[in-house]
């Protein structure tokens, strides 16, 4: 942990700077740098719960919906990564509660945030497992993780690189509820105690299609059009190159890069591929001769599911591990991936093993897409529902509820 401690002060200069640059690019508001310090104003709480961005705390919004229906007067600090997941909480309007950009986990911004905002309990989501925070908080109260993921490569590194690091934080943690048996097992691999595993949980199997104001109205049948969704760089060509190959069958590609800021080199890519585009960031809305929208913002993923028949699940072409299918199934949009899934292994198996998505290579996505007739499409959005139902959480909630606190008087 020591190590840690000096590393962190070591990067403090490099971690301001980050925020400053965001800050002179518009990423971020004014206050950033003084909530990742832990500068600013508290105003107290019961219960401290940490995601990383959107996803994650959207996942995780009938957790917290739950808690203050069931506990009044229960106060909860949320702390995320990013401005824009800040913004999307501070909109749910919950009563009770509030949120902040995380502290840096530096023991000097972690012990400011905690004795300014003095929560009894810490519950992490997913992938965020921070030693200083998980340290502090387990000195207060119980530290919960959520929907736990350690993907294969993240568990090699910790083994290589700080595999006591890992042991020591792992041990301070009450309960952990894995997404997945891989995870679980990991998880255990490093040190996490056995009698502090709690039921799987995948948050994300949750979603459920929040409803969605179409920007537009859409140029063409459902049917008609396809969804690349949260792209990352090197996987719009292939993709590109499958829609390029299925235009009998589709009229327009919606594609939408994980990061709006790739939307210049996005760009440069559809217009190697001689298709036509009309860009969303621009206000522009596609005609009968546009081919590919690139929908290069934030917030709208919901209405690009509703849109399209179908979508291309991105991170999938690549070593990104993948994103969810949970949403575009929601949304009643057939499922195709290829075959990088590592983030969501077991869930796609399941769905491949049910006929109820379509696992592609770069080679095998174009003729795959020629043979999405209506009818096809309808098969595989009917049947993903039922493969990604969400487990009973009964067992779950009844092994958190001891562990939560009560409001503070």
């Amino acid at each position: 942990m020591g190590l840690y401690r000096l590393l962190l002060r070591l990067l403090m200069p490099v971690l301001i700077l980050h925020v400053l640059g965001q800050r002179l690019r518009g990423r971020v508001g004014a206050g950033a740098l003084r909530e990742r310090l832990a500068l600013g104003a508290a105003e107290g709480a019961d219960l401290w719960l940490h995601g990383a961005s959107n996803g994650e705390l959207t996942s995780v919004r009938w957790l917290l919906e739950r808690l203050l229906a069931e506990t009044p007067g229960l106060r909860i600090i949320v702390t995320c990564n990013s401005w824009t997941a800040r913004a999307m909480v501070a909109g749910w309007g919950l009563p009770g509660l509030r949120v902040r950009l995380a502290p840096f986990d530096s023991p000097s911004a972690v012990r400011r945030f905690i004795a300014a905002w003095r929560p009894h309990a810490l519950i992490l989501i997913e992938s965020e497992l921070w030693p200083e925070r998980i340290a502090r908080m387990a000195e207060r109260g119980p530290v919960i993780a959520l929907g736990a993921r350690m993907s294969e490569g993240s568990a090699r590194n910790w083994r290589r690189v700080a595999g006591g690091l890992a042991a020591a934080m792992l041990g301070r943690i009450a309960l952990l509820s894995a997404q997945d048996a891989g995870s679980e097992t990991r998880f255990r691999a490093l040190g996490l105690p056995q009698d502090r595993i709690a039921p799987r949980l995948m948050l994300k199997a949750r979603a459920t299609g929040q409803a969605a104001t179409l920007p537009f109205a859409p140029p063409a049948a459902r049917a008609r059009l396809l969804l690349a969704a949260s792209t990352h760089a090197g996987e719009e060509a292939v993709i590109l190159t499958g829609f390029a190959q299925a235009r009998e069958v589709f009229d327009l590609l919606i594609l939408a890069p994980r990061h709006p800021r790739r939307s210049a080199e996005v760009a440069d890519a559809i217009r190697a591929s001689g298709l036509s585009h009309a860009t969303r960031s621009a206000g522009e809305v596609p005609g009968p001769g546009t081919a590919v929208y690139l929908a290069d913002t934030l917030g709208e993923m919901d209405a690009w599911y509703a849109m399209a028949g179908a979508t291309v699940i991105g991170g999938t072409f690549g070593d990104a591990g993948g994103h969810t299918p949970y949403e575009p199934a929601a949304h009643g949009s057939a499922i195709l991936h290829g075959p990088g899934t590592a983030n969501f292994r077991e869930v796609f198996a399941r769905l491949d093993a049910a006929g109820a998505a379509l696992a592609v290579t770069a080679e095998t996505l174009g003729p795959a897409l020629r043979g999405l007739t209506p009818a096809r499409q309808a098969a595989l959005a009917a049947a993903a529902p039922a493969v990604l139902a969400p487990a009973d959480e009964a067992a779950l909630l009844a092994a958190l509820r001891p562990l939560l606190p009560q409001p503070s008087e």
